[in-house]
Parts: structure tokens; C-alpha cells; sequence
């Protein structure tokens, strides 16, 4: 189980996060590229899975900012 840890940012120090989680994004999307490419289904399903869960946690983070 998952547990939520209060945290104080700066905006700069979101947007720092962002750009992390784009890169590491780009990646995860690459690899499924490759996967699906290379037949290995399982592979796909993992970095699908990977770069939505960090879709989800930049858009979380991006609404942030943008409240601000």
C-alpha cells in the first residue's frame, strides 16, 4: 500500500521534476517501441504501463504549477 508523504515544493523544483519525468517518459515510450518491434509482449505492457504511470504523476505535478 501506498502512502502519502507531505512534501513542500517550489515551482522551480516541480518544473525541475517534470522535465526529469519527460526524459525518463521518452525512454519508457522508445522501449515500447522497441518491444513491439521485437515481438515481446511482455516487454510493451511493462513500458506502456511505466510511461502511464508517469503521464499520470507529470500531469498531477504540471496542475500544480499551474494553480499557482
Amino acid at each position: 500500500m501506498t502512502k502519502a508523504i507531505p512534501l513542500s515544493l517550489t515551482t522551480d523544483e516541480i518544473e525541475m521534476l517534470v522535465d526529469a519525468l519527460e526524459a525518463d517518459l521518452e525512454g519508457y515510450v522508445e522501449a515500447a517501441k522497441e518491444a513491439r518491434g521485437n515481438g515481446n509482449r511482455e516487454d510493451v505492457t511493462t513500458f506502456t504501463e511505466a510511461a502511464t504511470r508517469i503521464q499520470t504523476l507529470m500531469t498531477k505535478l504540471q496542475d500544480l504549477v499551474e494553480e499557482e
